[in-house]
């Protein structure tokens, strides 16, 4: 790899991570609470990043090829909506995999790749690099959930942000409507918001999705014990915990748990979380709307809905937003 970064010059790298501290404060509020949660961005160390690249080539998670469709058959009037030139900043990008799609057509004057795992960031963009030696890459290592300061050290131009994956449902819908205002405030007038958002559909289809035969998911959702133990120096045993993920009709999300499956007392971070038998961690929400639902949730942002791209069997979808 050390090769592989000297020759990708038209890539910068900037850290701007949270403090360790911060960190460890936000991840112990989120297990001293009656349901214990951790926060899914959690997941993507660089292990988990691996992992969940692995389950979006999975026969049952149709979400990414479903996404990854729809761009590819779309990209040309996706790219008349974003324009040429734009500066595409895309937050949580991992494997940077979907932009590939785009940015021939698309031809940004920059792209901003944003994660919060710098390891994985770092060699995602200097891969990039070398495939589109004509592309800057203005890569950040940041937490895009509590600050987007560092758009304020990026190049100039048309600001469209690119937050594919379905991401968005991660977020509880008034967090959701919290993120995309904060989109809006840094997009100006002429900016756009090109986002993915899974649709609402059997339960049967959605329970496959997450419960892959594999079990792949599984090992996705153990993992971020793993990181928990390096945050917080814990003893997290992942044999002692199962994952459950099922589809919440009511609510319209799925929900992946981790359940202890004994009552036990675990170090962490120099106290200890009681878990009682059957008590599970909530890692994970993953909403879907109808398209009416997301117009609705979008406009409650102050952004309009121009333009959706649908698969024909109706499971995934793309927006065009922008500044109402």
């Amino acid at each position: 790899m050390a090769q592989a970064l000297s020759r990708a010059s038209n890539v910068t790298f900037r850290d701007e991570h949270p403090a360790p501290g911060d960190s460890r404060s936000e991840i112990l509020r989120g297990l001293q609470q009656p349901q214990k949660t951790i926060d899914p961005k959690w997941f993507y160390d660089e292990k988990g990043s691996q992992l969940f690249d692995r389950i979006t080539r999975l026969p049952e998670y149709y979400p990414t090829r479903t996404e990854m469709r729809i761009l590819t058959e779309n990209r040309q009037e996706i790219s008349e909506y974003c324009e040429t030139g734009c500066l595409f900043i895309e937050p949580g990008s991992g494997s940077c995999e979907k932009v590939r799609l785009l940015l021939e057509d698309l031809r940004p004057s920059a792209y901003v790749p944003v994660d919060i795992s710098a390891d994985f960031l770092r060699e995602s963009a200097m891969q990039l690099g070398l495939e589109y030696p004509w592309l800057k890459i203005h890569a950040v290592c940041a937490d895009f959930n509590r600050s987007w300061s560092f758009v304020d050290r990026l190049p100039q131009g048309k600001r469209v942000v690119f937050y594919p994956g379905s991401t968005i449902g991660n977020l509880e819908p008034g967090d959701a409507v919290a993120f995309l205002r904060r989109v809006r405030g840094i997009l100006g007038e002429d900016g756009g918001a090109l986002i993915g958002v899974d649709l609402h559909k059997s339960s049967q289809t959605l329970h496959e999705a997450y419960n892959d035969t594999r079990g792949l998911t599984a090992r996705f959702n153990l993992n971020v014990l793993g990181r928990i133990n390096e945050l917080l120096d814990a003893e997290f045993d992942q044999a002692r915990f199962s994952h459950r993920a099922f589809y919440n009709l009511e609510e319209q999300r799925i929900e992946m748990h981790l359940v202890s499956e004994q009552a036990q007392s675990v170090r962490c971070n120099g106290s200890r979380i009681e878990f009682a038998k059957g008590e599970s961690i909530h890692t994970e929400n993953s909403y879907k709307y109808t398209l009416a639902d997301f117009a609705d949730l979008a406009r409650s942002a102050g952004l309009y809905l121009e333009q959706s791209w649908v698969d024909d069997d109706e499971l995934f979808s793309v927006h065009y937003l922008r500044n109402e």
